[in-house]
């Protein structure tokens, strides 16, 4: 992409966006099997996935689902002139109407579903609209809006009480869902939004410094070293970001910590937690692309970033397909880590 809020679209080859496309397709619209986010009260509140989410449905579960909107609407925009282009169109006008929207954010009313899906799902929500917005032609962000604003209603209420960051390499990193809501804030031109994911990332992260980098964990999908680095870089004037980059990982020409040039190696993609590791390869992929641009043209770390950004892309993208427990979202994160960088 040009730029994270850029309308240019992202330059991806036809035969990748088509399978991208044939994969999204496949899991968007199936509901099963399905593993629900849902705290029930009573036996009424006993449903089918469908019936609770008349949108997001499918995919697994329902952030899968959100993302994989994601990932077919920036194909389309990549690519409208794919095979599959009037079938993302068709699935998004019967999707997005007025009437399931109100029903996602009703679900979202119930005093149960405070946490739901904090804050992965509310970040995807906010990432989903800022390219339905790209659609100008479109009616799916008009429609979706209400549901975006929702959610920023519950970024603005929770990240003044969260007083520490979450540093797990899963859905509940902070840093990721910084990342994501900072490109609705620059779509949208919200600066008080954004004020407030900036100063919570300051107070988060801008004493870190001499980052250690224990991980893999098993289940990491994200680096919570590169993760939070590209919130900083996402957020923080470039100046300052530099400053701050240097301190957090002091050590990059050395490439140290050697963890993070190393892909993870992934056991068995049959298993839904241990699957989590290509999605890990992919967003350091995308971590490491989007850090390499912002490092100085000399800077004697930049081709050892970028050659550490290839060997993960290598490493995964071969298996975005192949067994659902990968499938129905790894595309996504390719999509992040070939498009942006």
């Amino acid at each position: 992409m040009s730029s994270p809020s850029g309308s240019s679209a992202p330059s991806l080859a036809q035969s990748t966006a088509s399978r991208f496309a044939k994969i999204a397709l496949g899991h968007i619209a199936r509901e099963y099997p399905n593993k629900l986010d849902h705290v029930m009260a009573s036996d009424a509140d006993v449903r089918t996935p469908r019936d609770l989410h008349p949108i997001f449905f499918g995919s697994f579960d329902w952030h899968s689902c959100v993302h994989g909107y994601w990932l077919l609407a920036t194909l389309l925009r990549a690519r409208p002139e794919m095979a599959e282009a009037e079938t993302i169109i068709a699935l998004f006008d019967d999707a997005f109407t007025d009437e399931k929207v109100a029903a996602e954010v009703a679900y979202l009313a119930r005093p149960e579903s405070r946490g739901f899906e904090r804050p992965y799902g509310w970040a995807w929500s906010l990432m989903l609209q800022a390219e339905l917005m790209r659609h100008k032609d479109r009616p799916w962000a008009v429609r979706h809006a209400p549901l975006a604003r929702a959610f920023v209603e519950r970024f603005e209420a929770f990240l003044p009480l969260a007083d520490y960051p979450v540093r797990a390499g899963v859905h509940t990193n902070t840093a990721f869902a910084l990342v994501l809501a900072s490109e609705y804030a620059d779509m949208t031109g919200n600066v008080v939004f954004r004020q407030l994911l900036t100063t919570r990332a300051m107070l988060w992260y801008g004493q870190d410094a001499a980052c250690q980098a224990w991980e893999p964990s098993g289940d990491d999908f994200l680096s919570p070293a590169l993760i939070e680095a590209e919130a900083m870089r996402r957020l923080l004037p470039r100046e300052t970001f530099e400053i701050w980059f240097v301190r957090f990982l002091p050590d990059l020409a050395r490439k140290q910590p050697v963890t993070l040039f190393t892909p993870a190696r992934v056991s068995d993609r049959t298993d839904g937690k241990i699957a989590h590791l290509d999605g890990l390869n992919l967003s350091r992929a995308w971590c490491w692309r989007t850090l390499a641009g912002a490092l100085p043209e000399l800077d004697p770390a930049k081709p050892l970033v970028i050659n550490a950004a290839m060997s993960h892309l290598s490493a995964a993208v071969p298996h975005v397909s192949g067994d659902y427990m990968g499938e129905h979202w790894l595309a996504t994160f390719a999509m992040l880590a070939l498009t942006n960088g």
